[in-house]
């Protein structure tokens, strides 16, 4: 996203009308293919909430389990933000390969949860929002590619391979309650005034 991407007092503060969704907090995934900027725009979006808790995903997966933090996530992260404490977790390590230091998330009026797979199917009860970053898996795999340079083009080849049948299986973009341009960082739709679905807390135990 450019140094001119638009400003984002006015979806904060949307999100900051919503019912919690997570005990006391609102939980906000950020969700889009590997590359599409989610991490800038979550980056930008904390700013503009006042400095809200930011989860990476990348700190709960595992070059094993691309897609097998759900466990680690409840456990660590919900269910201590459900009782309306600081959720401490531990952060993997890409290049020791293991689990080392350990994030402290506090308890907030919003929580940010960014990464791959943010708005999957056992995640999606907890959330009081869905955002997808509108950026095709090619284009986002070129950008991540080109960031990451070519020593790491294996890496992103079983990556791509994992995110793919990810998606084809638990598809996130159709349940987005806003997207994202992945470029510009511009709002393409919302339905957050949409009362399609309940926003309301509910059992961790089923993640």
């Amino acid at each position: 996203m450019d140094a001119d991407s638009p400003d984002l007092s006015a979806p904060a503060a949307g999100l900051l009308a919503l019912p919690p969704s997570l005990g006391p907090v609102r939980l906000v995934a950020v969700d889009g293919h590997a590359g599409s900027g989610k991490t800038t725009f979550a980056g930008r979006l904390s700013a503009a909430l006042g400095g809200a808790p930011v989860v990476h995903l990348d700190d709960l997966a595992t070059h094993r389990e691309p897609f097998g933090w759900t466990g680690r996530l409840r456990k660590q992260v919900l269910e201590p933000l459900a009782r309306g404490v600081a959720a401490r977790h531990a952060v993997y390590d890409w290049t020791a390969r293991e689990f080392g230091a350990v994030r402290e998330v506090p308890v907030a009026p919003v929580v940010l949860l960014e990464g791959v797979g943010a708005g999957r199917r056992s995640v999606r009860p907890h959330l009081a929002a869905l955002l997808w970053m509108e950026l095709d898996q090619a284009a986002a795999r070129a950008r991540g590619e080109l960031r990451d340079g070519p020593e790491l083009a294996e890496f992103w080849a079983g990556w791509s391979r994992a995110e793919h049948a990810h998606f084809a299986a638990d598809p996130s973009r159709p349940y987005a309650d806003l997207r994202v341009d992945g470029v510009t960082g511009r709002i393409l739709r919302s339905t957050l005034s949409d009362s399609r679905r309940p926003l309301l807390t509910c059992d961790i135990s089923r993640i």
